[in-house]
Parts: structure tokens; sequence; C-alpha cells
């Protein structure tokens, strides 16, 4: 049986087949049974039961394959990567026989390595610089695990590591779009294996990035994962990641041009500075400000970037210093203040740095506004530029701003 997954415009196919055969799946999929074999079943004793599939061990045998590992945060992606590593301890205790079978171009696949992006280094700093985190444990990885920031660093390590025939690159699309052809060639020429569990779907429900894109296009299997809802009354599934942040203990949901990447620890942060994250159903997760991302704020980065960022400079202008007077929170209030379920949103409204995330998607992701508009801006609404320099940093974008505006 075959399944199609639709991500806007990427359709991936799935052969639920293959992918049961080939290694972890959803544990909770029934097997669909015939009238014949319940009758069967119930003649040698066998109660009446839903069958349903059981969890495999990895298939270190099969070659070339890239595995996406996809799901909110907290749906168990990393520790789906534990398992694998777990797997292969096992594996490389078995005979020659069993070497001879997972091993192509002399790199054996029950070899595992883990890679992991520097922009996440930090992200479980009580564990062991060697360990396979996740939450709620670790697998510890001694000289196999590294942290890199570019695919020209995995190309380093896959040179140096010619041996290791299976590799989980964590957080995948944080990389350049270059890794996900770098990964693609190599596996197809060397039988290699490469498990991504990454997000496909950034906290507004957008592909990630191009290189997201990229990696469902090159895939030859997708494993989706679900978490429960954490909204403390739902226990749906969830696919989504959400970003909200705790102030003066409110949840208080981020805006849809928050910044794409922002970097800090697992923990929970409390203040309008970072953000939180769980995961959320669809009557869960709040996004406010889409409308008005698409309605008014990138019309004004337009406007800017053919010459006239008189309005803009006013909406930033109110964004930083009378919120109530700016045209975000005429939208908002009109939108959600008459909906007690859905005021939560208005929340939003109580987060730092309104003005500089709005200057940093008009120039960072839709590159409407040229450098030398940003620091004018900067410099003219006296914007928080140790916030705008390392988000920007953060996003791919550094700018080292004008050192007159540090005095």
């Amino acid at each position: 049986m075959d399944k199609t997954l639709h991500f806007k415009n990427t359709k991936v196919k799935i052969n639920m087949a293959q992918t049961r055969a080939i290694g972890y799946h959803k544990p909770m999929q029934e097997v669909q049974n015939s009238p014949e074999q319940t009758d069967f079943l119930k003649s040698l004793g066998f109660p009446s039961v839903r069958i349903h599939h059981s969890f495999n061990h990895f298939d270190f045998a099969r070659d070339s394959r890239r595995i996406l590992v996809i799901g909110p945060m907290g749906s168990g992606k990393t520790e789906y990567s534990a398992r694998v590593w777990r797997d292969s301890l096992v594996a490389l205790k078995k005979s020659q026989k069993i070497a001879d079978l997972t091993t192509t171009s002399n790199a054996d696949r029950r070899k595992v390595f883990f890679i992991r992006s520097m922009l996440d280094k930090n992200r479980f700093p009580e564990y062991p610089d060697d360990a396979l985190a996740y939450r709620g444990g670790y697998e510890r990885c001694g000289s196999n695990i590294a942290h890199i920031s570019s695919s020209f660093e995995l190309e380093k390590i896959l040179k140096e590591n010619p041996d290791v025939g299976t590799w989980i690159i964590d957080e995948a699309s944080f990389y350049d779009e270059r890794l996900v052809y770098v990964v693609r060639n190599i596996s197809m020429e060397k039988g290699l294996i490469f498990i991504f569990p990454t997000l496909i779907l950034n906290f507004r429900k957008d592909i990630f990035n191009s290189t997201a894109r990229l990696m469902l296009e090159t895939a030859t299997d997708v494993f989706p994962l679900t978490a429960y809802c954490e909204h403390e009354d739902c226990i749906e599934d969830s696919f989504y990641t959400y970003r909200y942040y705790t102030i003066d203990g409110m949840e208080c949901p981020s805006l849809y041009f928050d910044p794409l990447i922002v970097i800090g620890g697992d923990r929970e942060k409390l203040g309008p500075l970072e953000p939180n994250y769980c995961t959320r159903c669809d009557v869960h997760h709040y996004l406010p400000g889409k409308e008005y991302t698409f309605f008014t704020l990138k019309p004004l980065g337009e406007a800017a970037a053919a010459g006239n960022s008189k309005l803009l400079k006013t909406e930033l202008q109110a964004l930083k210093d009378s919120i109530e007077e700016s045209i975000l929170f005429k939208h908002l209030h009109e939108k959600y203040n008459n909906n007690q379920e859905e005021r939560i949103n208005l929340n939003a409204l109580k987060v730092d740095f309104i003005a500089e995330k709005a200057l940093i998607y008009l120039f960072a992701e839709q590159n409407l506004i040229t450098e030398d508009l940003l620091l004018k801006l900067v410099e003219d609404l006296s914007l928080d530029r140790r916030y705008m320099e390392k988000t920007l940093a953060d996003n791919r974008r550094p700018i080292k701003l004008d050192q007159r505006l540090l005095l």
C-alpha cells in the first residue's frame, strides 16, 4: 500500500510495506485482518483483539537510503536515532557473514556516526560532550560524534571515517542546501545510509526552508511522528511545533514574523526575550500576525524597497514606542478581542523587540530591505543593536553594525 504525503507544493510517496520492513514505524498502526483470519484465530482459542504492527529493529542490510524522521519537537525524532545507535551495538556483535551483508565499498552500515549542528550545541549543557542526547536520556557515542556548521565540514568528516556506513544528521534543516546533494551523491555511490531526524515544518507551520524542501525531494523513506498536544486541556495528536514566550506567568504566542531561528538551550525560559517550544494540535497552535505580515508588513517593505520608507518607519516607530498606535495592534484587536478563546493571541503584543523582529523579517527573510536602509532605520529609531546582531547571525545574515552606532 502506498501513501502520498502533501507538503505545500511537494509530494512524497511512501511505500508503507517497505517502510515497515526497513525500520521503525508508528507503533499504533493497526493490522487489518480479514474475517477469515479473525475466524481462524478464534478457532485456535485466541480472543477478539486488535493487532498492531510490531516495533522492528533497524535494518542495516539495505543500502543507499536517505531516511527522514519528521515530526514536531518532542515527538521522539532524536530518541529514534538513539534506538538506531543501540541496535548498531547489537548488530556489530554478529558474525562476518552479517558484516558482508551490511558492508558496501568498505563502509559497514552497522557503524553509526552522529552529527549535530553547531547551532544546537548548547541545547543539553548538562550532558557529556559525546552524548547523543534527547529528552529523557542520552547515549554516549565516544569518537563517533561531531558538531558541524556546514556541508563542507560534513564532507571532511565523511572522508575521515570511510568505514562508517550509517550517518545520523540531527536537525539537518539548519544546514545549507548543498548538504542535501552531498548526502545524495555519496549515498548512491557508496551505499551509505543517512538518517535525518529533523523539523520539516517551522513554528509557522511552513516548510522550514529550502534545505527541508530538498530533503523531501531526495528522501527514499519518511517516518512521520506525532506527539500529544501539550495544551493542558487536550490529548489530540500534534504535528506542529509551537513557539511562545512566558511573561508574568502568561503564555504569549509568538508573532508570525518572529525570527525563523532563535538559538537557546533546551530549558524553560521566562521573560519576553527567549521563547519556549512545545507541540500543539491545530486548535491550540496560536499564530497571530500572519495576515498582518502579508497585508501590511510586507507591502510596507516593498514600498521601502521602491524608495518610500516613510510608512514603514512610522509603523516600526509605533511598534517600538507606542504599540497601541500601530497597525498590528489594531489588526489583532479587531481579529481576536471579541472571542474569549482566541484572546490569548493578544498576549503576543507583550513580547519585546517587535519592531526589531519586523525589520529582521523584511531584511533576512524577504530581502526587501537593503543593508544601508537597515542601518539607517536602526539609527533613526534607536533599535536594539545587540539583539539584532545576534539574531541576524543566528539566521545566517550576519551584519556588523556601524561602530558609531555602538557609542
